[in-house]
């Protein structure tokens, strides 16, 4: 009787919780040495989610275990072809069936969940075809899941995957963070230079010099006259892109992820399926490491190549979150630091990014927001950090997030801050990113700058929050620029007081520009320096209309004034003085109106003018301000003073695309029209409805989380 009541259950999937106890025959047959237990039937247990699809009961006993096999549910008897695999938790399975299991990371026993330390690994020749053929269930989690692999000849690493054991990925964390995955690119062979530079990054830096005036008459000094140098990054490769690093510079990001108490649900739902977006659009030659901190920090997931296998473990790590516990930034960014100063290996291009949706509730308290008169947050930020010149890029959530402290945070490491108002749009804020992230061109640009004439003194240079370092005569200067994504720009202006002349009409030089930067590809220095001076004429008598102010040099001085508004608006509103915050941004709106870029159209002064009109409606009242408008602030200003894009509300409005580059918008676009795999039907009803095709559906647009309320 027993044995038919066995059968019934692997008949039905093994979804019974019942309890049949041994007959007298099987009781002696059994190896083990304990008694029988007495013929009840026990509470049914919880069924918990096998790492093959199947759903396994608790209670799902060791000789069951050892009779069927758990993944295939046929019968395992010796001497009928099939080799078994028995674990060390005892329980056994077909050789065949265990190593599909295992080959994609799942080293857990499908039927107790013990982690194993010794897992089957199957021979890369063995045969793909075998007799016993596990069932395939769809997966519930569609959006979490990595697209098929591609075939063998579209891959860009020949290396073999490998798999590594779990418990070296997910078990305790090391004293040091030295197991970061090496570089195959670096372990080759080295090229020719004529394969180097047919890697390299195709074009060089361009280089531009507006004066502000082409024409000053002799007799007539000029303060402050204004020479713009304009920097443009080469374009990306039209063969470069997010899948391969071949022909672009390599990334090391490590994300840390707040997962305290407040991000749970929604928030970290959306959380999971932004990270499920950035892990598939690495490349190869992208590594990635996740950290997450609610009271404590914790290394999810360490170092790895964006392989198909790394990106599977690494989507394990994601999906394994769980939020609770407090807000520990300092603590997550600490890990974060410790990973990339550890690391054996180094990637072209290191960053971090932050994202929090609260306040530091540990190493810092600011109940307003704001922060209390005289924080210093830069205590959160390591020295690693700020030393290594690795930027983190921090994103604060929704309407309780200190922004003072993630802008903070931003500014000090070189990164940028942004605000993510509403959730539905946190996977567009990765998005433009990483986009960039993936695109550098250029690194470590210097712009060195030399004054030409003799009585020639350099008064100041509009730099925003790059480091400008003036010689000690003020004739010489340089600009650490730092690191460019393909076709972005920074523009800035250097100040002069030109003075009286005597003699000649010569042409007066000015300036010399030299540009230093490395090639993130090739690793080697680039030196241009032939541009030229830049010049200016210096007649005894003007000619008709040569007096005309560059329209270059007119747009950035309006760009600058646009950004000194904002900045004043927003030391009145911290102060209290809602009204003569918008009173400045009001009066700064009708004197771009007036000028001659704002009277032609020109499309940097109206996205300006929609800026300053946006800002004055977030300082309407002091709650507007506090919810959302102190972070929209930040957010813009932290655009403005490093000339790079960032996400702002809800990223619908021309405001936050200033600066995005085309790299920035194809990611966008991208996130914006993925679709995702159709989960299961959450209800027998969908089951039974009309069968729909299992093609791919459409992101669903969730709703706003929570949050205090935002009058307007």
């Amino acid at each position: 009787m027993g044995n038919k009541w066995r059968k019934a259950k692997v008949a039905l999937g093994v979804n019974l919780c019942l309890y049949v106890p041994k007959t007298l025959e099987e009781s002696r047959r059994s190896d083990d040495a304990v008694s029988v237990s007495p013929v009840t039937v026990p509470r049914p247990t919880t069924p918990v989610p096998s790492s093959s699809g199947l759903w396994l009961p608790r209670s799902f006993s060791k000789s069951s275990s050892k009779k069927t096999c758990a993944i295939c549910l046929t019968a395992m008897k010796a001497g009928q072809g099939h080799a078994i695999f028995t674990a060390e938790c005892s329980h056994s399975f077909h050789f065949h069936c265990i190593t599909t299991n295992v080959k994609h990371g799942n080293q857990i026993c499908p039927v107790c969940r013990a982690k194993w330390n010794e897992v089957p690994l199957q021979s890369p020749n063995a045969k793909s075809k075998s007799p016993v053929k596990p069932i395939a269930r769809p997966r519930d989690d569609a959006w979490m899941t990595i697209p098929p692999r591609r075939s063998a000849q579209n891959q860009s690493s020949s290396r073999p995957e490998r798999l590594r054991p779990v418990s070296s990925i997910f078990n305790t964390e090391p004293a040091v963070f030295n197991d970061d995955e090496a570089l195959e690119h670096q372990t080759l062979p080295a090229e020719s230079a004529l394969e180097k530079s047919k890697l390299g990054v195709t074009g060089k830096l361009e280089v531009k010099t507006y004066p502000e005036v082409s024409e000053v008459l002799r007799s007539v000094s000029f303060k402050d006259f204004a020479v713009l140098i304009n920097l443009k990054a080469p374009a990306a490769s039209k063969s470069s892109s997010s899948s391969s690093s071949s022909c672009r510079a390599p990334v090391d990001l490590v994300t840390v992820l707040d997962v305290s108490g407040s991000m749970a649900g929604t928030k970290l739902a959306l959380l999971k399926r932004a990270m499920g977006f950035v892990i598939q659009n690495l490349g190869p030659f992208d590594r990635l490491s996740v950290i997450s901190f609610s009271s404590t920090a914790r290394r999810n997931f360490p170092l790895r190549l964006m392989t198909e296998t790394g990106k599977q473990e690494a989507l394990q790590a994601v999906n394994s979150l769980v939020s609770n516990g407090g807000t520990n930034i300092a603590e997550g960014l600490m890990k974060a630091a410790k990973v990339l100063i550890e690391r054996r290996f180094k990637n072209s291009v290191s960053s971090i990014v932050l994202l929090s949706d609260g306040q530091d509730t540990y190493t810092m308290t600011s109940p307003t927001g704001g922060g209390p008169k005289g924080t210093d947050y830069k205590i959160l930020l390591p020295k690693e950090i700020n030393g290594n010149l690795i930027p983190v890029h921090a994103f604060g959530f929704g309407a309780d997030h200190d922004a003072s402290l993630m802008h903070s945070i931003a500014e000090n490491s070189g990164g940028t801050f942004s605000f993510i108002e509403s959730e539905t749009v946190i996977q567009d804020a990765f998005a433009q990113c990483i986009g960039g992230l993936l695109s550098v061109m250029v690194q470590e640009l210097c712009v060195k700058i030399e004054c030409v004439h003799p009585v020639l003194r350099i008064g100041s240079v509009k730099a925003g929050s790059y480091r400008f370092d003036c010689g000690k005569d003020s004739r010489t200067g340089s600009i650490g620029v730092g690191d460019l994504y393909a076709e972005e720009e920074r523009n800035f202006l250097v100040n002069l007081d030109v003075p009286v002349v005597k003699g000649v009409s010569d042409p007066m030089s000015l300036l010399k520009v030299r540009c230093v930067y490395k090639d993130p590809v090739t690793k080697e220095t680039v030196d241009l320096n032939t541009f030229g001076e830049v010049k200016i004429l210096r007649p005894v008598v003007m000619s008709e209309g040569r007096h005309v102010v560059s329209v270059e040099v007119d747009r950035q001085r309006i760009r600058l004034r646009a950004a000194e508004a904002i900045s004043e608006a927003r030391v009145l509103a911290e102060r209290g003085d809602l009204t003569e915050a918008v009173s400045v941004l009001e009066a700064c709106r009708g004197v771009l109106s007036e000028t001659v870029s704002g009277q032609a159209g020109d499309p940097l002064c109206v996205s300006l003018c929609a800026e300053l009109k946006e800002t004055q409606e977030r300082m309407a009242s002091r709650q507007v301000y506090e919810t959302s408008g102190r972070a929209y602030v930040l957010a813009g200003l932290s655009s403005h003073s490093w000339q790079r894009a960032t996400a702002r509300g809800d990223m619908s409005d021309t405001t936050t695309m200033s600066y995005q580059t085309q790299s920035m918008v194809d990611m966008v676009n991208l996130s914006q029209t993925m679709n995702f795999g159709c989960p299961l039907a959450s209800s027998k009803s969908n089951s039974s409805s009309s069968p729909k095709p299992p093609a791919q559906r459409k992101l669903r647009q969730a709703l706003t989380f929570p949050a205090r309320p935002r009058p307007r």
